[in-house]
């Protein structure tokens, strides 16, 4: 016998696990209902809920199968989307800092895809190094000699301990804020207002940085302080014009000053060169007499032998000698007459000496003097001598 041909009872076989047959023997579709409710009934028993139906087996119109069906598409549908917001992406100048309920991880989360389970966890990126700059502008601040200036600052940091900069404190950024203004007041302070408004604003910034990373160190938020500018420090408006006579006077204190170092370093290593020179041209002369000294002592030897040999000829020569070097270092004038054989010698050289007129009036006094003789030089050898008083001239140098 089939599965599903009546018994004698005329009852059926019905797979769909049957009651009584419907309007008697005949066979009918399955019922709906009660699929649908043996289904909600295993959705309600994963979800914790009852899976109870009515005594007699007959599904409830209207009942909670449908109802429950919806709430379990609806939960796979949340946990789809919550799946998905779990994958986040790490740049590769961040770093992740995980909190789970609260409590920080061991593992700070590097660059690239990662999935957390969201609700639960709670990530921050932290980018490490980027170089943050925060500006203070204008703060009035009292100097150390009870004046009072406008100062403004930068602060160049970047973020060395990710886990520090996210728990450490409640907000870095106000910490720096405070933390920096607390260093420049503490710098200003130790400082005079003419040394920060002229030459001392490197050391006032460097100061400032030590001091402000001395407090982050302290106060543990994971920031290094790369560098801090004084950007701007004026006096108040009030007495701003006097300090800035007094800047330009300065100013003009200190173009004087390099002048006068720029001259010193000038005229020092001439003035050496020369000194140099001068010692050079000592040390020549020196051993340039110390030779000629020697020289002529050897010469001198070299002649008493001579002489020892040939006293008269040696006599001779020795005055020919003198006689060429006293005539060749004198100033002379030697005129031939025409037809004559004497020669009239000017002393030309004590008329000059008498007369003491310069070069180019010497030469114009000897070129007159030489037109003024030509004429007696060219007369002939038989007339009377020379009228000597008309060669009388006036002036300087005449005899």
């Amino acid at each position: 016998m089939a599965w599903n041909e009546p018994e004698n009872n005329g009852g059926d076989k019905d797979p769909w696990g049957g009651g009584g047959r419907r309007g008697g023997g005949d066979q009918g579709p399955p019922d709906i209902d009660k699929v649908i409710k043996n289904l909600s009934k295993k959705f309600n028993s994963l979800f914790g809920g009852s899976g109870g139906g009515s005594s007699s087996g007959r599904s409830v119109p209207g009942g909670g199968g449908l109802s429950g069906g919806l709430i379990a598409a609806v939960a796979v549908v949340v946990a789809v989307i919550w799946g998905f917001m779990g994958f986040y992406i790490v740049d590769a100048a961040e770093r992740g800092v995980v909190l789970r309920f609260g409590k920080v991880l061991d593992s700070i989360v590097q660059p690239g895809l990662h999935w957390n389970p969201p609700i639960i966890d709670d990530v921050t990126l932290v980018n490490i190094l980027a170089l943050n700059t925060q500006t203070y502008v204008a703060r009035s601040m009292l100097t150390t000699d009870e004046n009072i200036i406008d100062i403004s600052v930068t602060v160049q940091f970047r973020v060395d301990d990710p886990v520090n900069y996210v728990i450490a404190v409640a907000s870095p950024l106000g910490s720096l804020d405070n933390a920096a203004e607390s260093a420049v007041r503490h710098v200003i302070g130790g400082n005079s207002m003419d040394q920060i408004l002229t030459t001392g604003r490197d050391r006032v910034a460097a100061d400032v940085q030590e001091r402000l990373q001395g407090y982050m160190d302290v106060y543990n938020t994971g920031i290094v302080i790369s560098q801090v500018n004084v950007i701007d420090a004026q006096p108040p408006d009030a007495v701003r014009a006097a300090f800035d006579d007094v800047i330009r006077a300065r100013e003009d204190e200190e173009r004087v000053q390099n002048e006068a170092l720029q001259y010193s370093n000038r005229i020092i290593p001439e003035a050496r060169g020369e000194a140099q020179q001068q010692m050079e041209q000592a040390n020549a002369y020196k051993e340039e007499s110390i030779a000629r000294a020697i020289g002529d002592a050897s010469r001198f030897e070299q002649l008493l032998v001579e002489y020892e040999l040939a006293p008269e000829v040696t006599r001779q020569r020795l005055y020919i000698d003198s006689l060429e070097d006293v005539m060749t270092s004198s100033s002379k004038i030697l005129i031939d007459v025409e037809g004559g054989n004497n020669m009239l010698y000017l002393p030309l050289d004590q008329m000059i000496q008498r007369g003491g007129s310069t070069a180019s009036g010497t030469a114009q006094e000897l070129r007159d003097l030489a037109n003024r003789i030509a004429p007696y030089l060219s007369a002939p050898s038989g007339t009377n001598a020379v009228d000597r008083s008309r060669l009388t001239t006036s002036g300087r140098g005449a005899r």
